[in-house]
């Protein structure tokens, strides 16, 4: 059994803990920095020998099959993985400036580019794309978020993004919050580069700082994927139950809620019953957001939205101000989570309440339900 550690060494354990951990951060990234400055020079080499026809339509594929023969258990020159670093390099040409890169390249090996030897183009180009100092063209990317990735999370976002603001978006949001390629798809899928602050809500002129409304404001989308609710439940019911149905299976699937809401949500409860003044009162679902540090209400509604469902938020939000909320955290925010909503007239009405409200939307896959034959045909093709 341990001893019990001084508490005067506390504070040493914790400082040497992050140092150690900033370390490991920094030596990864030049990992990711030395494997992005290669595969960008290979991907170089490979596009201009390709497009220009110097080579045969099979090239890649021998190239590759060689590389496996002369260094044996070499991993991720697949011909795939060649393609892709190809890929890399003419997605991002011209952000890094290739004209200016040509002439540092030239001015290292005191020769225009033509006369350089290939092997050359390659060391030079990677040293080039090392220079970080460099701007990132006209679009807004720090050069930290962009060598946090690795290779497989920049090839997933090349090949299901078109502009470089949505690439530089997803890299930004990746690096910030330590994505997988498993979450880096389903934001992909999701396309939350065109859900971010498009929410209609009023928290410009409800919550009290100018930083406060723009992060919560970018902390909510406008639509929702609920793909983990079992659709096969729903429309048996009236709408209420349907509600419930819809709740219940949130509880389930708490985990899969928060990941599609984001990692700074913290679940207090569902149905959190408050009595004010003689009166009963059900949130529905409650969150605490660290980033926000605020209380977030999320009331589901099963079908289009309706004025009325602001007031019982707003209700809400006022017990949750007065009940729970702690002197130094912000006030508590509501969202409407519903079918449908027309948000022009959602922002219209949203207008005269003093409580910070949103109004998103959630889609549920149900037309894999309606590809299945309605019970009478399942009978007769039984």
């Amino acid at each position: 059994m341990h001893d019990k550690l001084d508490p005067t060494y506390h504070y040493a354990v914790q400082a040497i803990k992050q140092a150690i951990l900033n370390s490991q951060l920094r030596a990864t990234r030049h990992v990711n920095e030395e494997q992005l400055a290669l595969y960008f020079g290979i991907g170089k080499y490979i596009s201009d020998n390709t497009r220009k026809n110097r080579w045969g339509t099979s090239a890649i594929e021998n190239i590759s099959k060689q590389l496996s023969i002369e260094l044996p258990g070499l991993k991720g020159f697949s011909a795939t993985n060649l393609k892709l670093m190809r890929l890399f390099y003419e997605s991002w040409n011209s952000l890094f400036n290739s004209s200016a890169m040509a002439g540092e390249i030239a001015e290292k090996t005191s020769a225009t580019a033509d006369e350089m030897d290939e092997n050359q183009n390659l060391v030079f180009l990677s040293d080039s794309l090392m220079m970080k100092n460099r701007p990132c063209a006209d679009v807004e990317m720090s050069w930290s978020d962009f060598f946090a990735l690795g290779f497989s999370l920049h090839t997933e976002i090349l090949s299901k993004t078109e502009t470089l603001e949505e690439r530089a978006f997803y890299i930004h949001q990746t690096a910030l919050y330590h994505w997988n390629k498993y979450t880096l798809r389903d934001n992909l899928k999701a396309d939350l580069f065109h859900h971010q602050d498009q929410l209609p809500n009023n928290f410009a002129h409800t919550l009290p700082q100018k930083n406060q409304t723009l992060k919560a404001i970018k902390m909510f989308k406008d639509e929702y994927m609920l793909d983990f609710i079992n659709v096969e439940q729903l429309g048996e019911h009236d709408e209420d139950i349907d509600e419930a149905v819809i709740e219940r299976e949130i509880a389930m699937n708490i985990k899969n809620f928060i990941m599609e809401f984001g990692r700074s949500f913290t679940y207090r409860g569902n149905q959190v019953h408050y009595d004010k003044l003689g009166h009963n009162h059900w949130v529905d679902l409650l969150f605490f957001n660290r980033e926000l540090q605020s209380l977030v209400v999320i009331e589901l509604k099963k079908g289009a939205f309706k004025p009325a469902y602001l007031g019982q938020l707003a209700a809400y939000l006022r017990i949750l101000d007065d009940e729970e909320k702690l002197p130094h955290e912000n006030p508590s925010i509501g969202i409407i989570l519903c079918k449908e909503a027309d948000k022009a007239y959602v922002e219209y009405v949203l207008q005269d309440y003093q409580k910070p409200m949103g109004v998103a939307t959630y889609k549920i896959r149900e037309h894999l339900k309606e590809l299945l034959p309605d019970e009478n045909k399942l009978k007769e093709l039984l």
